[in-house]
């Protein structure tokens, strides 16, 4: 998860304490982001610091409780963030996506057309939840946009699979064999 270098993006603008940096983040993506745990984001600034990209500038008493520690960005911190910006992003879930294993699963097994339809189903749900959202400030509208393009992009996956539904049962028959076949000439040597 990108959190580490949205914490050297708000420490680029200045120095700031854990609870002051949970804040400037969730006014920062919206609440279509959900909650940001505080122990969380502890334990990514203690990383942070371990890998010298960001650094313990000073620490503040308060009463009753731990002093405060007022973290910045280092230089380092300043070059990987560069670094960061500057590489494009891959898929956040690479293309290893559980809906295409569940398809190929659901041809092999001549249940395709209740599996599309199930998730399609659940989709449409959460793509009408989106929808239903407020327009709100740019940054959340752009979440919300990103995600209903998502759900999209999945719902045009189960149009497809339907389109192709009897090449891919064909096609996932044909590679079993294939490997069945393979292993009874590996058995037999």
């Amino acid at each position: 998860m990108p959190l580490h270098h949205a914490l050297l993006s708000l420490l680029a603008d200045g120095e700031s304490y854990g609870y002051e940096l949970k804040a400037a983040f969730e006014r920062a993506v919206g609440p279509q982001w959900g909650a940001l745990n505080i122990g969380h984001l502890y334990q990514v600034l203690d990383r942070l610091k371990r890998d010298r990209l960001v650094a313990v500038v000073r620490s503040e008493p308060q009463p009753r409780r731990p002093d405060r520690l007022i973290y910045a960005i280092t230089p380092a911190g300043r070059e990987e963030l560069l670094r960061w910006l500057a590489t494009p992003s891959p898929p956040a879930t690479g293309y290893r996506d559980d809906l295409y294993l569940k398809l190929v699963a659901a041809a092999r097994a001549g249940t395709l057309p209740a599996v599309v339809r199930s998730e399609r189903e659940v989709l449409l749900g959460e793509l009408h939840a989106l929808r239903a959202q407020p327009a709100g400030e740019a940054v959340s509208a752009l979440l919300i946009e990103g995600a209903a393009l998502q759900v999209e992009a999945r719902l045009r996956l189960l149009e497809l699979a339907e389109q192709d539904a009897a090449r891919l049962a064909g096609e996932v028959a044909q590679l079993v064999r294939v490997d069945d076949a393979a292993d009874r000439v590996d058995r037999a040597v």
